[in-house]
């Protein structure tokens, strides 16, 4: 495979695996067609959560790990995976070490330009900390309003229409949520100034970012339900956020497997769009 984007390090948190909403087919065509020395899955790559509650475990989710197991077998990538709040079932056994595969709370992150703190940030979510019952009801919401946003896509298309994210415009706008963000970013930017880090990795509010806060360089790798992101540490030491779609016109699919990759979505909203009928299953 000769189309290949080559980094240093390559950062995904939020994945969600388990989920409907979950672009794991887009995640697993980023990962085929990059090669780097270091793969930070930094949190709720797997939704143990939804999971608990009935979620859908794909044949795609399984290819997901088998590439991440490919990368550190025969790729000698490194692989640090951080514990997220919806796969926290793995703090019972944190921390664990395998050849080349760490599984931890959080990491420090050599970079080329310095020290950089990474953690997947939910210990800076008072509602996921304090009250588990709250996030609970939090995730439910979240998950119904990424339903809808299914069905209203689904209807744009229908008119030919571009995508557009409900929930992503819902957290732009209404002034608690971004004022959430805010507290968080900078709570965080403290943390790993604290730490004598010159920066931070994160995920958890699934808002990608790339910015200064207080001199700490702050980034947020976002997410592969909605934001379709990742962040990249180039050999020069120069961080990237990339973006999915930008991606695709640099890396297409295959022809076959995006005829395939378009039929499942249309089956998957026609599926999700009869259950929630009158007489439907749900």
């Amino acid at each position: 495979m000769k189309n290949l984007l080559r980094v240093r390090t390559v950062i995904l948190s939020d994945v969600h695996l388990g989920t409907v909403d979950s672009k794991v087919r887009e995640v697993n065509h980023f990962l085929r067609h990059v090669r780097c020395e270091k793969l930070i899955l930094n949190g709720d790559i797997i939704d143990g959560w939804q999971l608990r509650r009935g979620g859908r475990w794909m044949m795609a989710d399984t290819r997901f790990i088998r590439i991440v197991l490919k990368m550190l077998e025969k790729k000698n990538t490194q692989v640090v995976y951080l514990r997220g709040n919806h796969d926290d079932i793995l703090a019972t056994f944190l921390p664990l070490e395998f050849e080349g595969l760490q599984i931890v709370e959080e990491h420090i992150h050599e970079g080329v330009r310095g020290r950089y703190l990474v953690l997947h940030g939910d210990v800076f979510d008072s509602i996921t900390k304090n009250f588990v019952w709250l996030a609970h009801l939090g995730d439910w919401g979240y998950t119904l309003l990424l339903r809808l946003n299914r069905m209203y896509n689904a209807w744009r298309a229908w008119r030919g229409k571009e995508y557009w994210s409900l929930s992503k415009a819902i957290k732009a706008r209404v002034k608690s949520a971004v004022n959430h963000v805010s507290n968080f970013e900078v709570h965080i930017a403290e943390l790993a100034k604290q730490r004598g880090c010159v920066g931070v990795m994160c995920g958890h509010i699934h808002t990608p970012a790339d910015k200064m806060l207080g001199g700490v360089h702050y980034l947020n790798s976002g997410d592969w339900v909605e934001s379709l992101t990742a962040l990249v540490e180039h050999h020069d030491g120069r961080m990237e956020i990339v973006t999915f779609e930008d991606f695709l016109r640099e890396h297409p699919y295959p022809e076959v497997e995006a005829e395939v990759s378009t039929h499942e979505e249309s089956l998957a909203t026609l599926v999700e769009m009869h259950a929630t009928e009158p007489g439907g299953h749900e």
